[in-house]
């Protein structure tokens, strides 16, 4: 919000509780719709689709559109209410938005399959700044100086001159399968390899006693820096010589191709469309598989300085191509003109 109000952007704070939406958050919200009258209505995510949507309908006609950034709907990795609340979607999206937007080509095929209208579904990619997200020969030195000021909130890590660093940056959340990373983090002392793992995000600090929990057991706390939520996230990624994600299910991970355009070569889960962003620049596994993690980390870290360079810079020139910022501003610049020529 801070950022967006900053901007010049008008933010309204609607005072709502997380959850189910109170019928007296639909009604403010309505209120507010009337009041400034948009041209177009985008919602992002399934409580927001539902509640949005609703509102809109209830302010008058004006055009709605949905945004889906989801692919795992496993009832083991997902809330009920979130479960419930995307079949409810479901059964209303042939009536409440103009278009769906998914930010994954698996997203939409799992969406279809629940019963969105397949009609008004769409996949538009995330897009990624380019002059924010650049390697910097500076990085990896930043990186030591944030994790030695940072180390009230590390397990107990220590970096040796020629220890790589491997990060991670996610949320806490069971989506994420941070133990898979952990016990792959296990395998790769076992196996010798000198690497050190920063991670960041929400719920990532020592604080959290599982995930610090899983780390002792795996014999690894010498090996990870918990930092919590950061603000400088472009600074850190460039100081990684590998970027991971474990997660079980994802739909368009921003931090794959944040890391990409950072000349960081990846390796992470083929969930969502992880293995479409990365193609032959970083390395695919299996979710929920620690073995084939750690060996695919063990590759990048045996292919040496050089190797993981070229696999960096194709990686940049990949995003380039495909998801530079500017592009997919215009294709969501048309979806919006599209959709107002669609009023009634």
């Amino acid at each position: 919000g801070k950022r967006l109000d900053a901007s010049g952007v008008n933010v309204y704070f609607m005072g709502m509780r997380r959850g189910v939406p109170h019928p007296r958050g639909i009604w403010k919200l309505k209120q507010l719709i009337r009041k400034i009258r948009p041209d177009v209505i985008q919602t992002w995510m399934y409580h927001a689709d539902l509640l949005g949507g609703l509102a809109a309908r209830m302010a008058g006609k004006t055009p709605v559109i949905w945004n889906i950034r989801h692919s795992n709907l496993d009832p083991k990795d997902n809330k009920k209410t979130t479960l419930w609340t995307a079949k409810v979607c479901a059964l209303l999206s042939r009536r409440i938005p103009r278009r769906i937007v998914c930010c994954s080509e698996a997203s939409r095929q799992i969406h279809e399959a629940i019963g969105y209208d397949q009609e008004k579904l769409l996949v538009i990619p995330n897009g990624f700044d380019l002059d924010a997200y650049r390697p910097d020969k500076e990085g990896r030195r930043m990186v030591n100086r944030l994790i030695g000021e940072s180390v009230n909130q590390s397990v107990g890590g220590e970096m040796g001159p020629n220890t790589l660093l491997i990060g991670m940056m996610a949320r806490f959340d069971p989506q994420k399968d941070h133990r898979n990373l952990v016990q792959a983090a296990g395998l790769l002392r076992e196996w010798g390899v000198d690497c050190c793992f920063v991670l960041c995000g929400n719920g990532v600090d020592a604080k959290n006693s599982q995930l610090s929990g899983w780390i002792r057991d795996a014999g690894v706390e010498d090996r990870f820096f918990l930092l919590g939520p950061r603000d400088d996230i472009p600074t850190i990624t460039t100081g990684l010589d590998i970027a991971c994600l474990s997660s079980v299910g994802e739909g368009f991970p921003n931090v794959l191709g944040e890391a990409m355009a950072c000349e960081v070569p990846c390796v992470a889960t083929d969930v969502g469309d992880c293995a479409d962003i990365v193609g032959d620049t970083g390395r695919i596994v299996p979710p929920r598989n620690p073995d084939a993690l750690a060996g695919a980390i063990r590759e990048l870290v045996e292919m040496g300085g050089e190797g993981r360079k070229q696999l960096g810079r194709a990686a940049r020139e990949r995003v380039r191509e495909r998801y530079e910022l500017g592009s997919v501003v215009k294709r969501y610049e048309g979806l919006y003109e599209d959709v107002v020529g669609l009023r009634d």
